[in-house]
């Protein structure tokens, strides 16, 4: 009984966790693969845009479970997606020396923006330090909206406030709020707080309910963001489709799948970077 529901919680998450738009068929003969990836890929609509160009290519259907980097890479250590596409380098490469992947491979980057009220309370506008930005936030007692779901947003967030020898979880509830969401609810929290919060530019281009939100830190190299994508390893996990999931990854790291992602465009402008050298 307990396996049994253990199935049913892990298909609802799948469900629940699938891009609008990725797919088009759930027929059991179908040929697909699971891709645990991230909020971000799918909010600014990447994944949406690219996948069909590799069913396209492939005949291979692509389902997706969208949710932050940790959660993304617990589903995918408990075997129930063949392919992890998410953007927490060191905790990627922790889970190919654990044994759950196969081989990392980067992708793609693009990079976090420091977001606020226009009329910046913390007096951050334009710093090109991104920790110390952090630790004027802080200082200010100025309201930050923060993710707090172990999604690599998160992470990176943590990592900035550490440089700035912070820990906001000591000020949690005050000026310092977790949503515990995805980057999108995220946005749509700090805009209706007037709040600070860090976000990945893909998804803050995308983002519609913008309010009296601006950039006001980006270019800090701290602030760079790459994407990898692993083949979960079948040897911990038979059931994985191994041969479908590495023609996924040669497919996104090869010329179609990085030319695909070099022509995605938000209101004109680049959302992400490919690794390959384009000519």
């Amino acid at each position: 009984m307990r396996l049994m529901m253990k199935h049913l919680i892990v298909m609802a998450v799948i469900l629940a966790g699938v891009a609008p738009g990725v797919t088009t068929s759930w027929a059991d003969d179908d040929r697909f693969i699971t891709v645990a990836s991230t909020t971000s890929t799918e909010n600014s609509g990447l994944l949406a845009d690219i996948l069909p160009r590799f069913t396209a290519d492939t005949g291979i259907e692509v389902r997706v479970i969208a949710l932050g980097t940790g959660q993304a890479i617990r589903v995918a250590r408990n075997g129930d997606a063949d392919v992890l596409l998410v953007h927490h380098t060191a905790s990627e490469e922790q889970f190919v020396a654990d044994g759950f992947g196969v081989e990392r491979y980067q992708v793609m980057h693009n990079d976090f923006v420091i977001v606020g009220p226009a009329s910046d309370p913390a007096g951050i506008g334009e710093m090109a330090n991104a920790g110390a930005a952090l630790a004027r936030i802080a200082e200010k007692k100025a309201v930050f909206a923060s993710r707090g779901d172990d999604s690599g947003t998160h992470k990176k967030e943590l990592l900035l406030w550490q440089a700035a020898k912070i820990n906001p979880a000591e000020a949690s509830g005050t000026w310092y709020r977790e949503t515990g969401s995805g980057m999108g609810a995220t946005l749509n929290a700090a805009s209706g707080m007037n709040a600070y919060a860090l976000t990945d530019r893909a998804t803050w281009i995308r983002f519609g309910n913008k309010g009296d939100l601006v950039i006001h830190v980006q270019g800090d190299k701290r602030l760079f963001n790459p994407y990898g994508v692993i083949l979960v390893n079948s040897g911990k996990h038979p059931h994985v489709k191994s041969d479908d999931g590495q023609v996924f990854i040669d497919w996104l790291v090869g010329e179609s799948g990085q030319r695909a992602i070099a022509a995605y465009r938000i209101e004109g402008q680049p959302a992400y970077f490919p690794t390959m050298i384009l000519d």
